[in-house]
C-alpha cells in the first residue's frame, strides 16, 4: 500500500513538474511577417538581419532558447530597470558590450515584442506573397520584352531584304551601264536614252503627254519633299531629347530593391525635393544610415543577370567611398567622393522648382497623370526600375501640354485666397503657366 501511494505521489509530482515547465516556457506566438518589419525599423541599427552575426549588439540567433520570454520582454521594454533590479544576466551583457546601454522600447506592446521574437525564432519565413507578385511582374515584363525583340528582329530582317533587293537592282543597272560604255560611240546616246528611267518608263509608258497626270505626279513629288522637310524638322527637334537615357553609374543602385521591395520613401534620400528647387543627390551618409548594419544583400529578388556577390561588391564600394571599415567598425580619413552621372538635367536657361510641383501641384498632378506618387508623373515608375532612366521627353512642348491640362488646387493654401469662390475649371496656363518669363529668365 505504501509502495502504491509512493508511485502515485511520483506520478502527480511528474505531472505538476511538467505543468510548471510548460508554464515557465510560455511559448512565443507571434506574427513573423510583422515581426520582420518591426525588427527592420527598431533593431537593425545595432543588430544584423543575419542573426548569427555580432555587431554593435550581440548575435540574436537562438536567444529565445537561451532566455525566457518574460526576461526578453523586460529587457526590450526597459533594460535599465532590469539591471537596476540586480538581474545578473542583464548586468553581465551590459559589461560585456563596454557598458553601452541598449535603447529601451516602452512603446512596443506585448504582441509586437512577441512578433519580433517570432521572427528571431523563424528568420527564414519571408513575405512570400509580395515576392511572388514581384516575380510574376518580372515574368510578364520579360514576356513583353521577348515579344518586342521578336517583332524588332522581324522588322530588321524585312528591311534588310528590301535593301538587298534595291542594291541588287542598282548593281544590275550599273553592270548594264558599263557594257553600254564599252560599246561604239555612235550608238551610246541612243541606247542610253532608251534605258533612261524617266523618258522610257515614266514619260512614254505611264504619263505620256497627259497634263493632268503630270500635275498629279508633280503634287506627289511636292508632298514627298514636304514630308521630307517635316521629318527633318522633327529629327532636329529631337536633338538632345534623351528619353531612355540610362548611363552606368559608378555604384550600381537598384531603385526596385530600395523603393518597391523595402518601401523606402523617395524623399528619405531626395530630401531637398519637397522644399527646394532640385531633388538633390543623397550623400553617402544617407546610404550609411542603413548600410552601417547591412553588409550583405540577403533579399530574395535578384535582377536578371545579377547575383548576390555583385550586390555585395557594390556595398563595399560605399564603404570605400566613405572610408568605413566594417571589421573594426570605424571610419578612416580616407574618403573617395562618388562621381555620379546626372540623368535629369535642365538647361541653365530653364527654371524648374521641385517644391512648387510637389507641394502646390501634387494633388492635381496625380489626378491628371493617374499616378500614386507625384514623382512618377515626370520620372516614370522609378520604384520598378533596376537601372534608372529618363522616362519622358522633357521638351518645352511636353511641359506646356501639362500646364494646359493640369488644374490648380483651389483648396491649396496659396490659391484658396484668390480662387476660393471660383467654380469653373482653372488650369495652370490660365494663371500664367505658359508665359515665357515663368520658366526663362
Amino acid at each position: 500500500m505504501i509502495r502504491i501511494s509512493f508511485f502515485i505521489f511520483i506520478f502527480y509530482f511528474f505531472l505538476i513538474g511538467e505543468g510548471i515547465l510548460k508554464a515557465d516556457s510560455n511559448p512565443i506566438k507571434g506574427d513573423v511577417e510583422n515581426g520582420t518589419e518591426l525588427f527592420k525599423k527598431n533593431c537593425t541599427a545595432c543588430h544584423s538581419l543575419d542573426l548569427e552575426k555580432k555587431m554593435i549588439g550581440p548575435a540574436l540567433h537562438d536567444v529565445t532558447e537561451k532566455r525566457s520570454r518574460k526576461w526578453l520582454h523586460q529587457w526590450i521594454k526597459n533594460n535599465k530597470s532590469l539591471r537596476e533590479s540586480g538581474d545578473k544576466e542583464a548586468i553581465a551583457i551590459y559589461k560585456e558590450y563596454g557598458n553601452i546601454e541598449m535603447n529601451s522600447f516602452p512603446q512596443l506592446s506585448e504582441k509586437q515584442i512577441d512578433d519580433i521574437l517570432s521572427f528571431i525564432q523563424n528568420p527564414n519565413v519571408k513575405e512570400k506573397k509580395e515576392i511572388n507578385d514581384i516575380n510574376n511582374k518580372d515574368i510578364n515584363d520579360n514576356d513583353k520584352e521577348k515579344e518586342e525583340k521578336q517583332f524588332l528582329i522581324k522588322l530588321i530582317v524585312f528591311c534588310l531584304v528590301i535593301l538587298s533587293l534595291i542594291l541588287f537592282w542598282i548593281l544590275y543597272r550599273i553592270q548594264i551601264l558599263i557594257k553600254l560604255i564599252n560599246n561604239k560611240e555612235e550608238t551610246r546616246v541612243t541606247i542610253l536614252s532608251k534605258i533612261d528611267f524617266i523618258t522610257s518608263i515614266l514619260y512614254k509608258k505611264i504619263l505620256g503627254n497627259n497634263k493632268r497626270k503630270w500635275y498629279l505626279f508633280s503634287c506627289l513629288i511636292g508632298l514627298f519633299f514636304l514630308s521630307g522637310i517635316y521629318e527633318t524638322w522633327n529629327l532636329l527637334m529631337k536633338i538632345d531629347v534623351n528619353k531612355g537615357y540610362k548611363p552606368e553609374q559608378p555604384i550600381y543602385f537598384s531603385h526596385k530593391i530600395h523603393s518597391e521591395i523595402n518601401k523606402i520613401d523617395c524623399q528619405y534620400c531626395h530630401s531637398s525635393a519637397k522644399y527646394g528647387k532640385v531633388s538633390g543627390i543623397p550623400s553617402v551618409n544617407v546610404c550609411m544610415s542603413c548600410h552601417i548594419t547591412i553588409h550583405e544583400y540577403n533579399g530574395d529578388y535578384l535582377e536578371k543577370g545579377k547575383n548576390r556577390k555583385e550586390y555585395n561588391q557594390e556595398i563595399q564600394k560605399i564603404y570605400h567611398a566613405v572610408g568605413w571599415d566594417p571589421e573594426t567598425r570605424k571610419y578612416s580619413k580616407k574618403i573617395h567622393p562618388i562621381q555620379w552621372i546626372r540623368i535629369h538635367n535642365m538647361p541653365d536657361f530653364v527654371y524648374f522648382d521641385h517644391s512648387q510641383h510637389i507641394i502646390t501641384g501634387e494633388k492635381k498632378i496625380k489626378e491628371l497623370k493617374k499616378v500614386n506618387l507625384v514623382c512618377n508623373a515626370c520620372h516614370g515608375e522609378v520604384q520598378k526600375m533596376d537601372t534608372i532612366e529618363m522616362s519622358n521627353d522633357f521638351t518645352m512642348e511636353w511641359c506646356i501640354s501639362c500646364h494646359r491640362n493640369a488644374e490648380i488646387d483651389t483648396k491649396n493654401q496659396y490659391y484658396k485666397e484668390y480662387f476660393s469662390n471660383e467654380k469653373s475649371k482653372i488650369t495652370v496656363d490660365m494663371v500664367g503657366g505658359t508665359e515665357c518669363a515663368k520658366c526663362h529668365y
